[in-house]
C-alpha cells in the first residue's frame, strides 16, 4: 500500500510520487490550507492538501489526530523560512493528491506529542497507543537494531543459536519459580526458566561447544525499576575455555554494540576483586563515575567513648566507615535529615556526620553532635579521609552488610543529586566473588548459583567452605550489573561437594539434578559462560528510567498487565481438569 515509509523521506525524493500510508499525529488548518503531519514507525512527514484537490481536501478536513490515512502526493521544497531543522524530513513535505481515510480513530486517552503528561499507569493500559509516541518507537527500534549486531558478533565468532525449553523443573536459582499445572501428569508441575542455566551445560556435554540464545526468563521475585517478572537475557556458554576467554567475548560483544550504536569508546575494562569493591565502594557493582570511597575507621573508633561507634569498631561482624564528600558542608540540615531516612531504608539506624568549616582550629572548627567524642582521634581521622575546609564526612556503624548497603547507596545517591559524576560511562569486571554467603542462620547458600566453579578442590571446599572463593565474573556499568557468569563445575565430585555443603543431601540430589550428574560422568568438557540482562541494557544506552520503557509490553510493580487484566481467574471447569482447587480467601480482619 505504500511507496516509502515517512520518515525515510529527504531531498533525494524531490519531485517523486510516492505513496504513505500512517497516523495523523497532528492536524492544522492555515488559511484554508491543511497540513497533517503523518506519522509512521520511522518518523513524521508534512503532507499539505490545497483545497483545489477537493475530495482529498474534504477527507482531511474531516481527520482528526490518530486516523489511519494513505496519501499519495508529489514530494516538494518546503517554502523558504518553513524549514524544520528538529526533523529529518524537515526540508520536504508532501503536496498530497489523494486522501484515503483507512480508518477513524475516537479521541486518545492522552496526547501523543512531546507535550503529552500522563501517569505510568494509563501508559500501560493503552500500551498500543502509548508505543506510536516517537520517543517509544525509537526505543523499541534501538533495541531491535542492538539485538541484530548482537546475532551477528556471535555467530562471527562460531556461536550458534539454539533455543532451550520453557517448561521445565524448579531449580534452586535464588527466586521463586512460576509453576503451570500440567493437565496430562496430573499433581505434577513444570516450571518457567529462571535461565537456560543447565540446559546450555548440557548442550557443552553435547559437544557443540559454543551456544547463544536471546532467551526469555522467568522470576517470581519482588520488582524494582530494573527488574520485570519476565525479563529478557543475552545467554552464551562455550567448552575449552577459561575466565580470560569468556570476559574476552562479552568485553568485545558490549564494545562492538556501544561503538556502532552510540559511537561510544568504552574505554578500559578494569578488574577489581569482590572484596576491594566491598571494602571501597560498599557495592559489588560499584559506579565508578563517583570519585567518593569508604574508608575504614575502625580502628580509630574502638576507644571512643561513643558506643554505637566502638560497639560496631569492636565487633568482628561489624564495621565503621567513613565517606568524605567535598565541598559538603554546604548541605543543609534538612538535606542531611533527608539522607539519614535514605540510609535508613537499607537498615541504618542513624547516619552521624561532620562538617569541616576550620580544619586548623581541630575540634571548634567542627561543627557536629558527635564532634565531642573525636577529641583523640580527630586528628588521625581527618587526615585518613582526607578532610579539607567545606567537607562533610558520613559515617556508617553497624554490621557490615548494613554500612556496605547503607553507605553504597549513599554514595550513589550524593553522585547523583551533587552532580559528582567524572565520566559518561565507567565499566568493570568484578572477579573473585566468594563462593558461598553466610544466611541469618548461619547456613551458606551459593553467591551466584551452585554450578559455579570453586578455585580449590572439592577436599578443600568440605574442609573450609567459608573461606573459598569461586571463577565468578561480573560486568558492571555505572553501578549497574549488566551480566554475570562463571567457569562452571564439569566434574561430578565437585558438583556433589558443592550440594553437600548446601545441605542439598544426595536423595534431593538425584531427584532435582540426576540428570545433569549423569551427564558429568559421560566426558563433560570445561565450560563457562555469561548472561547480559538485554532490558536493563537497553535502559542504560537509551537512558531510560525504568526497563518498562524498553519492553513492548511490560508489568507493573505489582507483575500485573493492565492492559490485558492480566493474571486474571480461570473457570472452574479449568482447574477440574488440572486437578486443582482453590482455597477460599480469608476475610480482612475487621
Amino acid at each position: 500500500m505504500r511507496s516509502h515509509y515517512c520518515g525515510d523521506l529527504n531531498t533525494s525524493h524531490l519531485d517523486q510520487e510516492v505513496e504513505l500510508c500512517g497516523w495523523v499525529h497532528r492536524r492544522r488548518d492555515h488559511g484554508g490550507v491543511i497540513f497533517l503531519d503523518l506519522r509512521d514507525r520511522n518518523g513524521l512527514a508534512q503532507v499539505v492538501v490545497d483545497p483545489d484537490t477537493e475530495e482529498a481536501f474534504a477527507l482531511a478536513d474531516r481527520a482528526r489526530n490518530e486516523y489511519v490515512l494513505k496519501i499519495k502526493g508529489r514530494v516538494r521544497h518546503r517554502p523558504e523560512g518553513t524549514v524544520n531543522t528538529n526533523m529529518p524530513t524537515g526540508e520536504i513535505e508532501v503536496l498530497a493528491k489523494e486522501v484515503e481515510v483507512l480508518n477513524s480513530a475516537e479521541t486518545p486517552p492522552f496526547q501523543l506529542d512531546e507535550h503529552g503528561k500522563v501517569g505510568e499507569e494509563v501508559r500501560l493500559k493503552y500500551r498500543y497507543v502509548d508505543l506510536r509516541r516517537p520517543e517509544m518507537a525509537e526505543k523499541l527500534r534501538f533495541r531491535s537494531r542492538v539485538t541484530h549486531q548482537i546475532r551477528n558478533y556471535l555467530e562471527d565468532q562460531g556461536f550458534l543459536d539454539i533455543e532451550t525449553p520453557i517448561l521445565t523443573r524448579a531449580t534452586p536459582e535464588g527466586a521463586r519459580d512460576y509453576l503451570v499445572p500440567s493437565r496430562t501428569h496430573q499433581n505434577h508441575f513444570f516450571a518457567l526458566p529462571q535461565s537456560p542455566q543447565l540446559f546450555k551445560q548440557l548442550l557443552m556435554v553435547s559437544g557443540f561447544d559454543r551456544y547463544y540464545q536471546i532467551a526469555k526468563c522467568f522470576r517470581d521475585e519482588d520488582l524494582r525499576a530494573d527488574r520485570q517478572p519476565e525479563f529478557t537475557q543475552i545467554d552464551l556458554e562455550a567448552s575449552f575455555v577459561n575466565e580470560d576467554d569468556i570476559m574476552g567475548v562479552a568485553e568485545g560483544l558490549i564494545r562492538k554494540i556501544f561503538k556502532e550504536s552510540k559511537d561510544v569508546d568504552l574505554g578500559d575494562f578494569p578488574r577489581m576483586p569482590y572484596s576491594e569493591a566491598m571494602n571501597r565502594y560498599g557495592s559489588d557493582k560499584p559506579d565508578l563515575r563517583i570519585p567518593l570511597e569508604l574508608v575504614d575507621v575502625d580502628d580509630l573508633m574502638q576507644g571512643v567513648d561513643f558506643k554505637v561507634f566502638s560497639g560496631p569498631a569492636t565487633d568482628p561482624r561489624g564495621r565503621v566507615a567513613a565517606l568524605k564528600v567535598k565541598g559538603g558542608a554546604e548541605l543543609s540540615r534538612k538535606q542531611i535529615d533527608d539522607y539519614t531516612k535514605f540510609v535508613g531504608i537499607y537498615g541504618a539506624r542513624g547516619l552521624a556526620w561532620i562538617k569541616v568549616n576550620e580544619k586548623a582550629k581541630g575540634l571548634e572548627g567542627l561543627q557536629s553532635p558527635i564532634v565531642k567524642f573525636m577529641e583523640g582521634v580527630v586528628d588521625e581521622l581527618l587526615a585518613r579521609v582526607g578532610a579539607e575546609d567545606g567537607d562533610i564526612i558520613f559515617f556508617g556503624a553497624d554490621k557490615t552488610k548494613i554500612v556496605n548497603e547503607a553507605l553504597g547507596a549513599l554514595r550513589c545517591k550524593l553522585g547523583e543529586d551533587l552532580n559528582l559524576y567524572t565520566a559518561d560511562w565507567a565499566p568493570l569486571w568484578v572477579v573473585d566473588f566468594p563462593m558461598f554467603e553466610e544466611e541469618d542462620d548461619g547456613s551458606l547458600s551459593a553467591l551466584h548459583h551452585p554450578f559455579t566453579a570453586p578455585l580449590c578442590s572439592p577436599e578443600e571446599l568440605k574442609a573450609s567452605p567459608g573461606g573459598q572463593l569461586s571463577r565468578a565474573y561480573d560486568m558492571v556499568l555505572n553501578g549497574t550489573e549488566l551480566g554475570g557468569g562463571s567457569i562452571r563445575i564439569h566434574d561430578q565430585k565437585m558438583q556433589e561437594a558443592v550440594f553437600d555443603v548446601l545441605g542439598i543431601d544426595e536423595a534431593e540430589q538425584q531427584e532435582k539434578f540426576g540428570f545433569l550428574l549423569d551427564a558429568l560422568k559421560f566426558g563433560a568438557p570445561p565450560h563457562g559462560g555469561l548472561a547480559f540482562g538485554l532490558d536493563r541494557l537497553m535502559m542504560l544506552m537509551t537512558g531510560a528510567k525504568s526497563i518498562r520503557e524498553v519492553i513492548a509490553f511490560p508489568k507493573t510493580q505489582s507483575a500485573a498487565c493492565v492492559m490485558t487484566d492480566a493474571p486474571g481467574e480461570v473457570s472452574q471447569a479449568q482447574l477440574k481438569e488440572l486437578n486443582l482447587r482453590l482455597r477460599a480467601k480469608p476475610q480482612a480482619e475487621e
